[in-house]
């Protein structure tokens, strides 16, 4: 019933005259389908042909899922927003749709049972997630028009749902009557997310094997209430999505003309599950989360995440996570490649990234942080602009005058988590590896003065290489 696409070699067809209305520079003349292709967004996609053609014709309605199971969004979302955001930029509408995975301990290419999560938990995340949503598509809408991609008076408001709503009340028996009757068992179980727990030792429960249903009537129920026709996920959730095609077209059989039955309803279309070159997943540092909260993540960190890909990966998130022309990222591919020492790519990526996410405020902050904590000349360095750059962020700590200029420089950093503990600290001042303000320190028994600070009240001690600790006087 459905026909599978793999990825194409960009092409640059002709637009209709409305499409070229919407279209902006950032994806010179290709069609929308064709610009996510460039870009490297699309895994698996039904019906391009077909697709193209829905999409030209007016605006239409798009979602994706956003699986409240943390309470901040993380840098593994920018794939699906992304790829929302350049739906809205042609014009069309989005809805983000918060959805109870968590609840249901659901498959997704996982060999393991996922852990049941609390449902006020749940809850709270999904109120966070809300507002996080609403925020990165406001910042992501002046960093568009900013870029020339688009004026921001054109972009609609992305709309944010939550498909307990629709499930809370639904009748078992109903939902079996008027869902369950469409799908055979034997289907159901040829999806790759099924299969692969069933193949594990734990095997899969009865929620986990029916969820792809509840999943497909999500996007019925946004088919019917809201005209959406497209659905955006990862690659693991292609099953899924499908379900929701089938259940979709099956659905209106009988209320349908016979003109109306002959023609296939919604599109899918997924993403790949992005990787590192060295096969971590995407979105993590040293194990932890890179969260779009500047609260959990901060700007400084946010900023050097990016700052530090590696050059295998550099190309292709300039591509996905910019709106940089494609044309344009190519150009500075070849930059980068002559003077690779420069990090001339990641350096544009950082920024970026960080603009999309977190504003020109986070941006300044962020690199006036990094100039701080990584610059090698600090004679033009201020106090204030030290501190603005770093609130919040847990390496700025507030000493008063007796804890500042009574202990002992070592014994500050272990006190306050640079190093693990006092003698740790002087075993690395003895082996050559503590600085502070950029020099090295040579006496474990080493105490601060005023006239040691940087504009008279902040002392950046470093620790080896890349760890941290600035000291602010109160």
């Amino acid at each position: 019933m459905f026909r599978l696409v793999p990825r194409w070699a960009c092409s640059h067809g002709h637009l209709s005259f409305c499409e070229r209305n919407l279209s902006r520079k950032y994806h010179s003349d290709r069609t929308l389908i064709e610009e996510l292709t460039c870009r490297g967004f699309v895994a698996d996609v039904t019906r391009p042909r077909e697709l193209n053609n829905h999409l030209r014709k007016c605006s239409r309605t798009v979602y994706a899922g956003i699986d409240p199971t943390a309470k901040s969004l993380h840098a593994g979302h920018l794939i699906p927003l992304l790829c929302l955001l350049h739906f809205q930029l042609r014009g069309n509408n989005i809805i983000a749709l918060g959805v109870r995975l968590a609840l249901l301990a659901i498959p997704s290419g996982r060999s393991a049972e996922r852990e049941v999560a609390d449902a006020a938990q749940v809850e709270f995340n999904a109120s966070k997630l809300t507002s996080a949503i609403s925020s990165f598509f406001s910042r992501a809408a002046v960093y568009a028009a900013s870029r020339g991609s688009v004026q921001l008076s054109a972009i609609s408001e992305v709309q944010v749902f939550n498909n307990i709503t629709w499930l809370r009340d639904l009748n078992l028996l109903d939902f079996l009557r008027s869902t369950g009757a469409h799908f055979r068992v034997n289907q159901m179980l040829t999806r790759d997310s099924v299969r692969s727990r069933m193949s594990a030792q734990q095997g899969i429960n009865f929620t986990e094997f029916t969820y792809q249903l509840l999943q497909a009537y999500d996007f019925y129920e946004l088919y019917r209430t809201k005209g959406c026709t497209v659905q955006i996920g990862g690659s693991d959730q292609w099953g899924n999505i499908l379900s929701g095609l089938e259940l979709i077209n099956k659905a209106q059989l009988g209320r349908a003309t016979a003109a109306e039955q002959s023609n296939e309803k919604g599109f899918a279309l997924t993403t790949p599950l992005l990787t590192t070159s060295s096969g971590e997943k995407f979105g993590k540092s040293a194990g932890n989360a890179i969260w779009l909260n500047e609260g959990l993540s901060s700007y400084l960190d946010f900023y050097q995440f990016f700052l530090r890909t590696a050059d295998a990966d550099v190309v292709k998130y300039l591509k996905m996570l910019t709106l940089l022309p494609v044309e344009e990222i190519e150009s500075i591919v070849k930059d980068h490649e002559s003077r690779p020492e420069h990090r001339i790519a990641q350096r544009i990526l950082a920024e970026e990234v960080t603009l999309l996410v977190h504003g020109e405020d986070g941006l300044s902050a962020a690199k006036s942080a990094t100039e701080a904590l990584f610059g090698t000349d600090h004679s033009s360095l201020r106090a204030d602009r030290i501190i603005r750059s770093l609130h919040n962020d847990p390496r700025l700590v507030f000493c008063g005058e007796d804890e500042m200029f009574t202990e002992f420089l070592p014994n500050l950093a272990a006190l306050h988590g640079l190093l693990p503990s006092k003698s740790a600290a002087r075993q690395l001042v003895l082996a050559g590896g503590l600085y502070v303000n950029n020099v090295p320190v040579r006496d474990p028994r080493l105490r601060l003065t005023r006239d040691s600070l940087l504009d008279s009240r902040v002392a950046i001690v470093r620790a080896g290489k890349d760890k941290h600790l600035v000291l602010v006087l109160k």
